[in-house]
């Protein structure tokens, strides 16, 4: 798994800016099959090699290079022609998609122009156009020109430029794409006919799962989880509860439904597409789904089932005869959760959760086959395991949505839930 860091900087701003068809009322102008240098952009000049809409400059490892090209026209055609994202090969000015269409620059750097990162996007903001800055050790690594490109496909959407509230979350789509890409089967086509395999998902559990209880996205400096709360997108993405307003389309719903120069939250936007369910009942069933990591991608699960055993659930301090009081440096914070394995000891196993603020608690019952159902738990609630079953038991802090800054978090979305449990039938 790739771990040095990588970073976005945005010209236009500090933070910044599936669907199968194009939006509403955008013009269908058919997109030439080669795009159109325009080598000013990033300032470009020395040695390049081209592509149909890719240029990349100054690598002196021709087949680092080639390898490069590759993986970023099998990411063009996945997420631009077969996922619809609006191209970056598209001025930020230019209405529709009627062009004209540049190619995506990508420069060979040293690590002196982009201290502590592999790769940075950034932009010309006269141009209104993406480019790429790339380290050469990395440059045909996915997990690092994906991402990057990810948010070249992100500036190109546009709504989310300028706007504070959103700037946390660009890391984490740019994340949500490379994973997409290396590890799913959304690529799979554009791949084949490249010549590329895929990998392992880049899920970091550890940080995901061993730091559930943090603010949903949290950016706050060596600390946060932006980087890797990528998986919330995978889940509303697979839609594995089948809610309306989610699915394939939701992520670019959220960017192209947002309510432009708002400033708000992305969960605002995503708030808007639901129909017949709560936000806070979706990411409530997100952590119940992370409990054994459910969320329909299957080399997430895979990594989950091997290094269940290593990570971090000491959520709870004991107060015996079976009550528990969540800890408080790990009390769950806005949108955040504990995910508590038991260890059951019979066969039906109940649960009372008392709590200070509005919260969502499910329990997570995983069959021997890897079957897994949900309870959800209302003030209380209880489940017969059958031979072979095991449980977990979820608790979500889930108040009403916040405006905040994932950068510079506020006491209210800081604030943790305190609260505590009666468990029958089970231990924590």
């Amino acid at each position: 798994m790739f771990t040095f860091p990588t970073v976005v900087t945005l010209t236009l701003a500090y933070y910044a800016n599936h669907a199968s068809a194009r939006p509403a009322g955008v013009a269908t102008a058919v997109a030439p099959a080669e795009y159109t240098a325009n080598p000013s952009v990033g300032g470009g000049s020395g040695s390049y090699k081209d592509s149909a809409h890719f240029r990349l400059y100054n690598v002196a490892d021709a087949s680092a290079a080639a390898q490069s090209i590759k993986v970023l026209e099998a990411a063009h055609q996945c997420f631009v022609e077969e996922q619809g994202w609006r191209t970056p090969g598209l001025a930020q000015e230019t209405t529709g998609n009627n062009g004209p269409w540049y190619k995506t620059n990508i420069y060979k750097v040293a690590e002196s122009d982009i201290p502590g990162a592999a790769g940075v996007q950034t932009a010309d903001p006269d141009a209104g156009l993406a480019y790429l800055k790339v380290l050469e050790e990395y440059i045909a690594m996915p997990d690092v020109v994906v991402h990057e490109y990810g948010h070249a496909m992100h500036y190109s959407e546009k709504n989310w430029i300028d706007q504070t509230r959103t700037g946390a979350w660009w890391e984490t789509i740019a994340n949500f794409i490379a994973d997409s890409y290396i590890a799913t089967p959304l690529c799979e086509k554009a791949k084949t006919a490249a010549g590329l395999a895929g990998g392992d998902s880049l899920i970091e559990l550890d940080k995901v799962i061993g730091d559930s209880h943090q603010v949903i996205v949290d950016a706050t400096a060596d600390t946060g989880n932006n980087y890797q709360a990528w998986p919330f997108l995978s889940y509303i993405t697979n839609n594995p509860d089948s809610y309306t307003g989610l699915g394939k389309s939701a992520l670019l719903d959220m960017i192209r439904k947002y309510d432009l120069n708002s400033n708000e939250t992305p969960l605002h936007s995503l708030e808007r597409l639901l129909s017949g369910v709560t936000i806070q009942k979706v990411i409530g069933r997100y952590w119940a789904r992370m409990a054994y990591v459910d969320i329909g991608h299957e080399k997430a699960q895979a990594l989950f089932n091997t290094q269940r055993e290593t990570l971090t659930y000491a959520n709870l301090d004991s107060n015996g005869n079976g009550k528990y009081t969540a800890k408080t440096a790990r009390q769950p914070r806005y949108m955040g959760a504990n995910i508590i394995p038991l260890t059951t000891t019979a066969s039906t196993v109940s649960v009372t959760v008392t709590a200070t603020g509005n919260y969502t608690a499910t329990l997570a019952v995983k069959a021997a086959s890897g079957a897994i159902r949900y309870v959800d738990v209302d003030g209380s609630a209880s489940a017969t395991l059958a031979t072979g079953e095991e449980a977990s038991l979820v608790v979500v802090n889930t108040p009403a949505l916040v405006q905040y800054d994932a950068f510079s978090l506020s006491a209210e979305v800081s604030k943790g839930l305190d609260y505590s449990i009666q468990l029958t039938g089970a231990t924590a």
